[in-house]
């Protein structure tokens, strides 16, 4: 297609607490390849980002041509994106990067519990999680320094695409760790539809027990600080209380190519966030699940 964007990504919080690694596998208006008018509009495009606890965030993009890419055909199994030492498949991802003189390298495993269908609106759009709660092994150098381990980390790893991107979304997701490496996760997210609608969807992964919620009320949104409060109730009783929030100055804004050619626009991120939720389902003593460094908050337009 001459017009569309399809992303697989993958956030993962080191086991450590040190930091946190967000990887994405790009592919841009094919039948274009890219955005030719633009020197980073490439149609193939390999990110990696590192969010140091103790430090700012920084990201490498490198573009490559469409004519070396390995794209596995619609429907596939297994599913492989692969250019040259960079591949994404279904339970492994590697990638090698040189860029600014900088030199990235990751070779990963992961395994999950727990997938979920976020959004799936015909021509717009869909949004995927194939690995909600993500066990991660493997190593990771940036450098002369290697993040190594079994585990190395926890976090997901999605697949979006859509005609574009949308001008409004609020987006986050959050690991709790449990026995065995598995555990909770929490994913939320809101964006603006044709006609003035809005799309609003939650989904819990709990105790093996997955909970949707569609009634979703906002009670503060901050891009700037990146701060989101959010209640959330379904038709059988249960109802979440979430309050996540970036990290203070550590805030990542990244600017994202239009899928028309016509201009960027802002992405504001933070993969190493706090959180914290307060549950009560029906029948039960309400919980709590916390985090100092499990989610991810990324928001667009205001």
């Amino acid at each position: 297609m001459r017009r569309r964007y399809e992303v697989w990504f993958l956030r993962l919080g080191l086991r450590d607490g040190s930091g946190a690694w967000w990887f994405r596998y790009l592919l841009t208006n094919p039948g274009r390849d890219g955005c030719p008018g633009d020197t980073q509009g490439q149609a193939v495009q390999i990110w990696a980002t590192w969010f140091p606890r103790d430090g700012k965030p920084e990201t490498w993009i490198q573009g490559f041509s469409l004519q070396d890419l390995h794209l596995s055909k619609r429907g596939a199994n297994p599913f492989c994106f692969e250019m040259g030492e960079n591949r994404v498949g279904e339970g492994e991802c590697r990638g090698c990067l040189q860029v600014g003189g900088q030199r990235i390298r990751w070779d990963l495993r992961y395994r999950s519990s727990f997938r979920v269908d976020l959004s799936n609106k015909g021509w717009i759009g869909f949004s995927r999680t194939p690995h909600s709660d993500a066990l991660f092994s493997g190593e990771i150098t940036l450098g002369d320094r290697s993040f190594r381990g079994e585990p190395l980390g926890y976090g997901m790893q999605g697949h979006n695409c859509g005609y574009r991107h949308r001008n409004f979304w609020t987006w986050t997701h959050m690991r709790f760790p449990g026995p065995n490496g598995l555990g909770s996760s929490f994913e939320a997210l809101v964006y603006e539809m044709p006609l003035g609608l809005m799309f609003r969807k939650a989904v819990l992964w709990h105790n093996e027990q997955e909970y949707t919620f569609r009634n979703l009320r906002q009670c503060v949104r901050d891009r700037q600080q990146l701060i989101w409060n959010l209640k959330c109730s379904n038709k059988r009783g249960a109802r979440i209380d979430l309050d996540v929030h970036g990290r203070e100055g550590s805030v990542h804004r990244l600017r994202y190519l239009k899928t028309d050619c016509s201009g960027r626009f802002e992405v504001a991120n933070d993969s190493l966030a706090t959180a914290r939720i307060v549950l009560q389902l029906p029948g039960r003593t309400t919980e709590e699940l916390s985090t100092d460094s499990g989610a991810v908050l990324e928001m667009v337009g205001d």
